[in-house]
C-alpha cells in the first residue's frame, strides 16, 4: 500500500539491481487527487501566497544522479506543475558538521556553530511542506542525512524546552511532509527504521507526515 502527495505523476525509468528497467508509471491517478487535497489544504489554511505552496525538497541520497534523486525530480516536477514554489537541497553538497551538543540553541533561536544550515534554520520557518528523498542504509537513513536532521536541536529545543517554537502558529497546524524511500532489499520491515527518523524530523519542525511512497528492491 502505497500513500502519495505533492506530485502529480510518478513516471520514470528506473534500473533495478540485476540491470533490468522497471517503469514506475501507475501512480498517476491517486497522485492527481491527493495534491487537489494537498492544494484545497493549504488555500483554506491562508499560508501561501497567489504563487502557490512553498516547498523544501530534501534529497539525502549521496548519489545525486541515482534512483532516490530521480524520484525526488519526478515528485518536485510535479509540485511545480501543481502551482507549488520549490526549492532543492541536496544534503550531501553541504558544509557543515555534525551536532556536538554544545546546547548554545537552549537559550538561542540558532546554533554556536555557523555553516551552510545556518541560514536553512530560517529557510525551513515559513515553507508549506517537505518532500524528503532518501534510500535505506543500515535499515536507516544515511548518516549525512541524519547528522542534517540533528542539527535541527535548535528546532527541538525552541520547541520542547522553551515553548516557544520556530514555525509560526499559522502555519503549525497545515504543514505537510512526504517521504520518498527506496530501498535496494526486499525483506519486511525494511523502511521501518528510516520512517521512525523520518517521522521524528517532521515533528520537531512541525510538519505533518502526510503521505509516503516506498519502494523495495529497487
Amino acid at each position: 500500500k502505497h500513500n502519495y502527495g505533492w506530485g502529480n505523476y510518478i513516471s520514470l525509468l528506473f534500473l533495478s539491481n540485476n540491470g533490468v528497467k522497471t517503469e514506475i508509471k501507475d501512480y498517476s491517478a491517486r497522485i492527481q487527487q491527493e495534491v487537489k487535497i494537498a492544494k484545497l489544504y493549504a488555500v483554506s489554511s491562508g499560508n501561501h501566497s497567489d504563487m502557490g505552496a512553498k516547498i523544501i525538497a530534501l534529497l539525502g541520497s549521496p548519489r545525486l544522479s541515482g534512483n532516490t534523486a530521480k524520484l525526488l525530480e519526478e515528485a518536485i516536477r510535479g509540485a511545480s506543475d501543481a502551482g507549488c514554489e520549490v526549492e532543492k537541497i541536496e544534503v550531501t553538497t553541504l558544509e557543515f558538521s555534525s551536532c556536538r551538543e554544545i546546547f548554545y540553541c537552549r537559550e538561542h533561536e540558532t546554533c554556536a556553530m555557523k555553516d551552510d544550515i545556518t541560514e536553512i534554520y530560517e529557510k525551513f520557518r515559513n515553507i508549506d511542506g517537505v518532500i524528503l528523498a532518501t534510500p535505506v542504509m543500515t535499515m536507516g537513513i544515511p548518516g549525512r542525512l541524519k547528522s542534517f536532521m540533528d542539527r535541527f536541536q535548535v528546532y527541538f529545543m525552541a520547541k520542547y524546552m522553551r515553548g516557544k517554537p520556530m514555525v509560526p502558529e499559522s502555519k503549525r497546524k497545515s504543514r505537510l511532509g512526504l517521504y520518498l524511500g527506496i530501498s535496494g532489499m526486499n525483506v519486511p520491515f525494511v523502511f521501518d527504521g528510516a520512517k521512525l527518523t523520518v517521522r521524528a524530523f517532521f515533528q520537531i519542525i512541525d510538519v505533518k507526515y502526510w503521505g509516503e511512497l516506498l519502494i523495495r528492491d529497487m
